[in-house]
C-alpha cells in the first residue's frame, strides 16, 4: 500500500483529502506505530519532544462523539438535528484520528515558541507518514480543541495543549485541487541580482 512517487512529484501534487470523505480501511496499529516513528523526525530544538500522540480508534470514538454532544448541548442546547450528528460524528469520519498535543511550556534554553512550532511540524509530518504509507488524511482542530472541558474526555492534561487532530483513512473521492497562493503575492526577496 505504500507509495513509489518521488517525494518532488508528492509535493507538487499534495493536498488534504476532507475527512467526512474517508472510509475504511485506516492503519492497522503497526502502521500507525510505523507512522508516527516517521513523523517524529521533526525540528526539536534541544531534543525535548515537547509533544505526545493520543491515537483514537475503534468504538472510543463513537463514544467520544457521544460525549463531545453532551458538551456541546450545554453550550448550544437549540442544536439542530444536522448538527447533533456533526458533533457525534467528530471521531468517526475516518478510521483512525490522531492527535497531537503540546507540551510546550517553559525551558531554560528552549523558547516555548520553537517548542510549539515542533508541535506543528509533528501534525504535517503525521499527514505526510500518513501519505506515505498509502493513507489519506486531514489535520483539523475544532472547537473542542480549544475547549479545556473536553480535555478530559480527550486524554488531554491541564498543562498542555491540543496542536490537532489528523484523520487518517482511505477515500474513493478523487483529489480535488484548491488555488494556492502565487509566489508573488508570498514571498519578499531581499539581496540577490536576479
Amino acid at each position: 500500500m505504500k507509495s513509489d512517487i518521488k517525494l518532488i512529484d508528492y509535493l507538487a501534487v499534495r493536498r488534504s483529502i476532507p475527512a467526512f470523505q474517508m472510509c475504511e480501511p485506516g492503519p492497522e496499529k503497526a502502521e500507525i506505530e510505523e507512522i508516527l516513528r516517521l513523523a517524529s523526525r521533526v525540528p526539536d530544538h534541544g531534543k525535548i519532544a515537547p509533544w505526545r500522540f493520543i491515537v483514537y480508534r475503534g468504538e472510543r470514538r463513537v463514544r467520544l462523539g457521544e460525549e463531545l454532544l453532551t458538551l456541546a448541548l450545554q453550550t448550544k442546547p437549540d442544536l439542530s438535528e444536522e448538527m447533533i450528528q456533526v458533533e457525534r460524528s467528530r471521531f468517526t469520519r475516518a478510521p483512525v484520528v490522531v492527535a497531537i498535543v503540546s507540551k510546550a511550556g517553559p525551558h531554560i534554553k528552549i523558547p516555548e515558541w520553537e517548542q510549539l512550532m515542533s508541535a506543528g511540524a509533528l501534525c504535517f509530518n503525521v499527514i505526510l507518514a500518513a501519505n506515505a504509507n498509502g493513507y489519506v488524511a486531514n489535520w483539523l482542530t475544532e472547537w473542542f480543541a480549544y475547549d479545556e472541558r473536553a480535555y478530559p474526555l480527550l486524554g488531554v492534561g491541564p498543562d498542555e495543549k491540543v496542536a490537532g487532530f489528523i484523520h487518517i483513512g482511505s477515500t474513493t473521492f478523487p483529489a480535488i485541487e484548491r488555488p494556492r497562493p502565487e509566489l508573488a503575492d508570498t514571498v519578499t526577496w531581499v539581496g540577490g541580482d536576479d
